[in-house]
């Protein structure tokens, strides 16, 4: 069954003085969080930006992806713990994205570890719908 999650953001004002607020519409597990340009261009002084939001959809996206392919293979893991670091350059975008995880994985060697990683995140629905941002990957285990 498809799903659909929904967020709204109300922005009043220019983009250098103006500032936003970030809904979660769908869940609303998260508050209302703050958005400005100088949190996505700068320091983050308390508020969010489009970068750490997609930072936490990636990282969430492929633990799921990654502990589902290594529980397919036989080796469920115990823990994974995954960052995923989005670089944004004014005037250019979003420059890349850098995943990193290390796992807990009974049963497993670092070689089908890393394996498994670069196939997760090659095939992890947010990767996907990244396709136009180059993603790198380091993975290894505890």
């Amino acid at each position: 069954m498809a799903t659909t999650r929904s967020a709204h953001t109300v922005w009043e004002g220019s983009l250098i003085e103006g500032s936003g607020v970030v809904n979660f519409d769908s869940s609303g597990a998260i508050e209302a969080q703050p958005v400005t340009w100088a949190s996505r261009s700068q320091d983050a002084n308390g508020k969010t930006s489009p970068e750490e939001l997609i930072a936490a959809a990636h990282s969430s996206c492929f633990s799921m992806a990654l502990s589902h392919a290594l529980n397919g293979a036989g080796t469920p893991p115990t823990k994974l713990i995954t960052s995923a670091d989005v670089s944004f350059q004014p005037g250019e975008g979003i420059t890349g994205i850098h995943l990193t995880v290390e796992g807990t994985v009974p049963g497993i060697d670092n070689d089908a570890f890393v394996a498994a990683a670069e196939d997760a995140k090659k095939n992890c629905p947010v990767s996907q719908a990244l396709t136009g941002t180059t993603i790198t990957l380091s993975a290894k285990l505890s």
